[in-house]
């Protein structure tokens, strides 16, 4: 009788000790395709190395800063001389306007300062957020020149002022657009890169200021022909492109500060897990950006006869992948709650959009 069952297993499903070599047999092909791959492009996950590319992000937006700061600096001091000899107020309220962009640096380079701190037991997600903090003084800059131009244009409608030199003006103006337009482009560029909506912030706001400058510049060319109202009407004009501006940087500061991120990033998160070994679905995938980087939560559904080690293997690995396959990912909590869910029961207590929670195995980024 022994030997019929013997007989019957060895010629029906495998057994377990069959199972658990072809388990073991695929994981030996992955991990030697794995290894092929960091041979053709090194990189590592490790702890410290994660540290290093959030450190070199922030080295990137000082550097951006230090240098915007210096082309702005001397913008302004090249205006602040011509304001000096012709008497200009539409140059002068120019003058403020970068000088205040200049100092937008300072929380920005603060706030860079701040992201490099370690997590610690009271912030124990880092200090990253302090970009957002600075991303909204930023907006309160740009609505606050806002406020200053259209005060300034009103002014010079009610009290109209003689402007001298107006090759000078005009110069000054043309300074006022070139830097201001440098240093936005510089700014806007870095901050895409590396992630940083305050940074893209601050770039529109240095655009908002280089329009201003040519304002000045063909209020200029109005006042040389005799129209007297030109500084003040194109002023107008420009304020309306500033609070264009505003809408702007208001609308990506708030996003960052709401959680928002690109739902096409979501879609890519959804189709790698399904595309990791062992993953028989997903449940929600939810990310947030801290600072200039990405965390993400996600929930896997696995095999229900798998072990807690099992398990735990398919989080680590889709893990991984998760952060081949969304930039600016730097870690990930994987959920995995199996296919047969045994807290089926509760579901009805969880909250309408939340699914129940269940995790027999995680992995923490």
């Amino acid at each position: 009788m022994d030997g019929k069952r013997h007989a019957h297993h060895d010629h029906g499903r495998p057994t377990r000790t069959q199972q658990t070599e072809q388990t073991q047999q695929r994981r030996r092909l992955r991990l030697l395709r794995h290894r092929l791959a960091h041979l053709l492009t090194p990189h590592s996950h490790e702890a410290g190395d994660k540290v290093d590319a959030a450190m070199e992000t922030s080295r990137d937006g000082m550097r951006t800063l230090w240098i915007s700061l210096v082309v702005l600096g001397v913008t302004t001091v090249v205006q602040a001389v011509i304001v000096a000899l012709s008497g200009s107020v539409a140059l002068f309220g120019d003058t403020v306007h970068n000088a205040a962009d200049a100092l937008t640096a300072v929380p920005l380079g603060i706030a860079f300062l701040l992201g490099r701190r370690a997590a610690d037991r009271r912030y124990t997600y880092g200090y990253g957020r302090a970009e957002d903090l600075a991303g909204v003084l930023i907006v309160a800059t740009i609505a606050a020149s806002a406020v200053l131009a259209a005060w300034t244009g009103v002014d010079r409608l009610l009290h109209p002022r003689d402007i001298t030199h107006l090759w000078a003006v005009s110069g000054a103006a043309l300074a006022g657009f070139v830097g201001n337009e440098w240093v936005a482009r510089y700014r806007i560029r870095t901050g895409r890169r590396i992630g940083s909506a305050a940074l893209v912030a601050d770039g529109l706001h240095a655009r908002t200021d280089g329009f201003t400058s040519l304002a000045v510049l063909l209020g200029a060319g109005g006042t040389a022909l005799g129209w007297r109202a030109a500084d003040p009407v194109v002023g107008l004009l420009i304020t309306l492109a500033i609070l264009l501006v505003l809408k702007d940087a208001a609308r990506e500061v708030y996003r960052r500060l709401m959680d928002s991120v690109d739902p096409e990033l979501v879609t890519t998160a959804h189709a790698t897990l399904r595309g990791v070994d062992g993953v028989l679905d997903t449940g929600q995938v939810r990310m947030r950006w801290i600072g200039h980087a990405l965390r993400a939560e996600a929930d896997i559904v696995v095999d229900a006869r798998l072990t807690v080690v099992e398990a735990h293997r398919i989080a680590v690995a889709a893990e991984h992948a998760l952060i081949h396959a969304v930039p600016r990912l730097t870690a990930a909590t994987v959920h995995t709650p199996v296919e047969d869910d045994p807290h089926a029961t509760l579901r009805h207590h969880a909250p309408p959009a939340r699914r129940p929670a269940s995790a027999p195995a995680r992995s923490s980024g």
